[in-house]
């Protein structure tokens, strides 16, 4: 009788296993590929994935400025930042914040996937993103990661 009994196991800091993985942007539509990246980094994607434990994996994402848009997006799309103060409204469109900045792009986007409490920040700490194909994590062995 005790095999037809089963018991949900849940994961903890002790028994998650963390991997590294990396993604190429190279022509990469940004909500797609932002999606897979979220769900990796919160650990669903694994069979003990626990909601209120961080169970995800460190991904590193490279060629961030060689991601597109669909549509009209590049133009249209308005990244905004207040300061709080009277005034202190800047907006930036996708375009050139694509250009100043291309890994801000990938960051934001995620950044918005993940959850709004501290397990989301703690989530948010594991993306890493380089605009260039080069990356300073050689010594973890990341794996490829193929969308």
């Amino acid at each position: 009788m005790s095999k037809l009994h089963f018991t949900t196991k849940h994961a903890n800091e002790a028994t998650v296993q963390r991997n590294w993985y990396v993604v190429d942007g190279t022509n990469q539509t940004v909500g797609r590929m932002c999606s897979k990246i979220a769900t990796v980094l919160r650990g669903k994607n694994k069979a003990y994935y626990t909601p209120h434990v961080d169970c995800g994996d460190f991904v590193i994402v490279t060629n961030a400025d060689k991601v597109k848009f669909t549509g009209n997006k590049l133009e249209d799309k308005v990244y905004q930042n207040f300061s709080g103060y009277p005034g202190g409204l800047r907006e930036e469109s996708a375009k050139d914040l694509l250009k100043r900045r291309p890994e801000a792009v990938i960051e934001r986007a995620v950044k918005g996937m993940l959850p709004k409490n501290r397990l989301g920040r703690k989530m948010y700490k594991k993306l890493f993103v380089y605009a260039g194909a080069e990356h300073p994590h050689t010594a973890q062995q990341p794996k490829e990661f193929k969308f």
